[in-house]
Order: C-alpha cells, then sequence, then structure tokens
C-alpha cells in the first residue's frame, strides 16, 4: 500500500502503530522500517511514542516526523525535550471530543482544551499539530472544519487535518480554508473504501 499511494502522488505517508496506541509501546517497528524504507516520500508516525528512546526509535528508523499524542498530555516535557533534540521534526497529535483533548486510543478524555493545549504545545517546540475530532474521525460524515480552523487560527504553527474526511467535497471545504493555517488534510478510510482517488483528493485541494 506503501508503493500504491506514492505512486498516485501522496507527499507524505502517515503511519499510525495503533497496537502502540493502546499498548502505550511501540509494536509495529519492524513494519514502519520497511515502510520507511521502500519510499522515498517522507513519512511521520504516531502511536506509542511515550519517551525519548521510542522518539530516537523513530528518527532511526528513518520516519521524519515522530508525532508525540498521549505523552505530549501526560509527560509534556517530552515534547520540550524531543524539539530540542530534533528542532522541526516534532508534531503534536491532539485527537480531540467536544472540545477537549483525548489520550490512550481515546479511551480517555481529560479536562484539557484542545485549544489551550495546542498553544502550550507551540511554545515547547511542536513543528505541527495534527488535529482530529474524534466524533468524525472514521465516520466518514465529514471532517470538523469549523473546529480544525479555530485551532489554527490560534497558532501560528501549521495544523493538518486528520478524521472525518468521505468526500472529495470535504477535501475542497478544507482547502477553501488553507490560508487559516491548515497544511494539509490526511486520508484514510475514504481511500480504502474507494470513495474516490488519491489523485482525485490531490487535484480537489489543489
Amino acid at each position: 500500500m506503501a508503493h500504491h499511494w506514492t505512486a498516485q502522488g501522496a507527499a507524505w505517508l502517515h503511519l499510525v502503530d495503533l497496537d502502540g496506541a493502546f499498548s502505550g509501546a511501540p509494536q509495529n517497528a519492524d513494519a514502519i522500517r520497511r515502510i520507511v524504507a521502500a519510499v522515498e516520500v517522507p513519512t511521520q508516525l504516531g502511536g506509542g511514542l511515550r519517551g525519548m528512546e521510542q522518539v530516537r526509535g523513530a528518527i532511526d528508523a528513518g520516519v521524519h516526523r515522530p508525532i508525540i499524542g498521549t505523552a505530549a498530555v501526560e509527560s509534556p516535557e517530552l515534547v520540550k525535550e524531543a524539539a530540542a533534540e530534533f528542532p522541526d521534526r516534532i508534531a503534536v497529535g491532539i485527537d480531540a471530543r467536544d472540545g477537549f483533548v483525548s489520550t490512550r486510543g481515546w479511551k480517555v478524555t481529560t479536562e484539557l482544551n484542545a485549544v489551550e493545549f495546542a498553544k502550550k504545545m507551540e511554545q515547547y517546540g511542536a513543528t505541527i499539530i495534527i488535529f482530529t475530532d474524534i466524533g468524525q474521525d472514521g465516520m466518514l460524515k465529514g471532517p470538523n472544519v469549523e473546529a480544525t480552523v479555530a485551532l489554527a487560527e490560534a497558532l501560528t504553527i501549521p495544523v493538518i487535518a486528520s478524521g472525518g474526511v468521505s468526500t472529495l467535497d470535504d477535501v475542497r471545504r478544507l482547502a477553501a480554508v488553507v490560508d487559516a493555517g491548515i497544511d494539509g488534510v490526511i486520508i484514510g478510510s475514504a481511500l480504502y473504501k474507494h470513495r474516490f482517488t488519491l489523485e482525485e483528493a490531490i487535484a480537489a485541494g489543489s
């Protein structure tokens, strides 16, 4: 699939170690290393990166942009340390439900306001925020454009939209607000369910 998407024009590959997200430690390191080695485009990886050893492991595997999610909430100093060691390469993944940050594979919803938390992560050195509206992700209901724009406009670093894209119109809606600071969109289920092709999505977002 990595070869397939890059052949279709993917500029980045977004990788998630779902087993790692639930267990708290990377579980698919060998598969990720093989994916990264097989493609020429940069990759970003989330799921189970809860300490510097795991962040370094992702970098050593060839991942360009490690994504710190749960650990950014539970150990925010990790973001600061990782950003200092790997400038301009650390992303923070913010998964939100009703405006509040969720962690541990979406099992725990905190009392942290997503926008305020994103501002803190920017101050700590995150180079980009990957924002997922949990209510939309995987449901093919369309992205939460308003929440994504609100987050992006509160920051100076860019935001990547994630979750809910089901139609080319969804891509166009996000492309229309790119000036708010939205740098890209992650598309998963819609592509695997053949709602449209990646080439069509790239054209819609151009």
